[in-house]
């Protein structure tokens, strides 16, 4: 068995075990640190594919965005997970049924008929002067220049009517106003009452 043979093993080992992990464990938090793990593991995959601006695109957006928004989410929420788990039991059944179904599917998609080193040869290596990131480049802003405007007016608009949907003012909404916070007076808040000294009996 060849080096890089055995470096995949040894990484997609570690990402089935993080990707178990993720659904298995109680702490949410340990929950997206284990997913940011099978990230991470992910990027060492696509290296070894020669697909480097995959791997590093991978890791600055999700591990590196994505995740870090997640954790901040959970810890700043403070999720109580036992009323999450109190139907696990009752809807254990249907849960392994659809697992099944997919583990099926994923069996008739990925056996060796299909993947096989027979149907699909393994990948050469290329010559030391490849650059992926300039390749994907080129035939991004020349074959698929016009797609690729056209997903970023769509993101652009999601992110305008995502900001317009928050900044709306519902009326069963509590906000602050900052300047009336501000332009506050002691007299206003504190009410100074006056009592008669009494002696004690």
């Amino acid at each position: 068995m060849d080096f890089q043979r055995l470096v995949f093993y040894v990484l997609a080992a570690i990402l089935v075990f993080a990707a178990a992990r993720v659904i298995t464990v109680r702490n949410p938090v340990h929950a997206a640190l284990h997913l940011v793990l099978a990230f991470f593991t992910c990027a060492g995959l696509w290296l070894l594919l020669e697909a480097e601006f995959l791997a590093i695109t991978l890791v600055l957006v999700y591990v590196g965005a994505v995740m870090v928004l997640f954790l901040f989410v959970v810890m700043m929420l403070d999720i109580n997970t036992s009323p999450l788990r109190e139907g696990f039991i009752r809807y254990l059944p249907v849960g392994l049924s659809v697992a099944a179904l997919i583990l099926i599917e994923m069996y008739l998609v990925v056996r060796a008929r299909n993947f096989g080193v027979e149907v699909m040869a393994i990948p050469q290596r290329h010559a030391e002067g490849y650059s992926n990131v300039r390749e994907l480049g080129a035939v991004l802003y020349t074959d698929y220049v016009y797609p690729f405007e056209i997903a970023a007016v769509i993101l652009l608009v999601a992110i305008i009517a995502a900001i317009a949907l928050t900044m709306r003012k519902r009326p069963e909404t509590k906000y602050q106003n900052p300047a009336q916070q501000i332009a506050v007076r002691s007299r206003d808040r504190v009410r100074i009452v006056e009592m008669k000294a009494e002696k004690k009996q």
